[in-house]
């Protein structure tokens, strides 16, 4: 049981946070723990949402999108977003499972992918401290500046989330997969 009270159902979150969930229900086909959860300050669900929208308009495909996710969620040890982002990635992205796998594991069965999920590591290791010579690898995979300044919007999205629902205990209420990894 969540160690913040999610809101069981739309009607039942903040009215300002409602118009938002019934945003998300209507795109995902219904409002999973975490956007309920987030709903609880509907500012924090504003923020969350305005950054995702903005973000999922960028150069970074969905595919590769969900691929860091899969490797920050790991890296973080968040169950909640292991498993919402293996479901995610397999039925909406198109990932096999052993690109989900590879994914999990800090890499990619693509060349150009794995250089993106290094790097999304990297940064979360490294709690952006960089080097140069990691800042000319994903140049060299062929990656411009503003693919690796999304990149690093992605890790730090996916950190939020893996931070918030570590905080709360979010129940997970997507097929359970559980994060081998706890930084």
């Amino acid at each position: 049981m969540s160690r913040i009270n999610i809101p069981a159902t739309v009607e039942t979150a903040p009215a300002a946070a409602q118009p938002l969930l019934n945003g998300v229900k209507a795109k995902l086909g219904s409002a999973p723990n975490l956007f309920r959860l987030l709903a609880v300050s509907p500012a924090a669900l504003e923020g969350y949402l305005g950054l995702s929208g903005a973000l999922g308009k960028g150069s970074l495909d969905a595919r590769t999108r969900e691929r860091i996710a899969l490797a920050v969620a790991e890296f973080n040890g968040c169950g909640y977003c292991t498993s919402a982002h293996a479901y995610i990635g397999k039925n909406l992205a198109g990932l096999s499972d052993a690109e989900i796998a590879a994914n999990r594991n800090g890499g990619s069965t693509d060349d150009r992918a794995a250089a993106a999920v290094r790097f999304a590591i990297k940064v979360v290791e490294t709690r952006g401290q960089v080097s140069d010579a990691d800042v000319a690898a994903i140049r060299v995979a062929g990656y411009s500046d503003a693919e690796v300044i999304e990149i690093v919007l992605h890790v730090a999205l996916n950190t939020l989330t893996n931070y918030v629902n570590e905080v709360a205990d979010t129940t997970i209420d997507f097929p359970a997969v559980k994060a081998r990894h706890a930084a």
